[in-house]
């Protein structure tokens, strides 16, 4: 078996690293004003709670401030690849305005790539995915040298087919792991609209919950253990108590932006929110 621990800090490395990035999300996205920002701010205009050093004013109060949004965002390490990696450590403020452009154009592109490394990364930690980690290992490889090539390779790089490619390897490993829990194909709620929906202590083992819509559903206290959890959406989920050991293609983002607590079980791929506990 390969040593899972290993590949799990392969995933650490895969988050944001704020203090070596020059804050390419709080530029290059657009936010509108809603119960997630307070503001409405442009693509490519500089968020005004950005300082001089690259940090955020206001990164300790972001939710009484009303920017829930942020809180809840993570790039993938792609903010840090671009700043450090692509363009040489060489800051949006410091060059030419195309420069600027190009580098705040590079950055989502590198967020895609690093989000398939995050997903390709965990399939290797799979054990029922083994059938397929050669295949993983050589889309893992194949992706890695995308994130480090020039700006004007990545510009013109076709993400999405990329991404398609990647996927049928992911669907691949959903349908190996979750026939590993005996349950997966009675449970197949993919792009489900569950919205709202009452759920608690549902037994959701091998469910394949890919792209369903959980945004303020009651999970309370529900099984997801062996469920594939890939692009779903999980605002303000209520995941008390619920048990997601073994979940997988679970993402920090998608953990922030719902609630949980203590008592909620997590795989190792992911940490517990602080705003679950009280803290900011």
């Amino acid at each position: 078996m390969p040593d899972q621990r290993a590949d799990l800090r392969d995933l650490h490395d895969l988050r944001g690293d704020c203090a070596r990035c020059f804050g390419l999300c709080c530029v290059a996205l657009p936010f509108s004003r809603s119960a997630d920002f307070a503001i409405d701010k442009d693509a490519g205009k500089p968020c005004p709670n950005l300082e001089t050093d690259f940090r955020c004013g206001i990164h300790t109060r972001l939710r009484d401030k009303g920017f829930t949004g942020c809180t809840v965002y993570d790039c993938f390490g792609a903010g840090q690849k671009v700043s450090q990696v692509t363009f040489g450590d060489a800051d949006w403020r410091s060059g030419s305005r195309e420069r600027a452009r190009q580098m705040l154009d590079v950055f989502p592109v590198v967020r895609q790539l690093h989000e398939l490394l995050w997903y390709l990364n965990e399939a290797l930690t799979l054990p029922a995915a083994r059938p397929v980690h050669a295949d993983i290992r050589r889309a893992l490889g194949t992706t890695e040298r995308l994130t480090r090539q020039t700006p004007e390779e990545l510009g013109e790089l076709d993400v999405d087919a990329h991404r398609q490619e990647v996927n049928a390897l992911l669907l691949r490993t959903s349908e190996l792991v979750r026939a590993g829990s005996g349950r997966g194909k009675r449970k197949d709620r993919r792009g489900a609209d569950l919205m709202g929906a009452r759920l608690k202590g549902a037994d959701l083992r091998g469910a394949n919950l890919r792209g369903a819509y959980l945004i303020a559903a009651d999970l309370t206290g529900a099984d997801l253990r062996g469920a594939d959890l890939i692009g779903a959406d999980l605002r303000d989920t209520d995941l008390t108590d619920a048990d997601l050991a073994g979940a997988f293609f679970l993402t920090q983002p998608q953990l922030n932006a719902a609630r949980g607590s203590v008592g909620t079980r997590l795989p190792e791929s992911v940490t517990r929110p602080d705003h679950w506990t009280g803290r900011h």
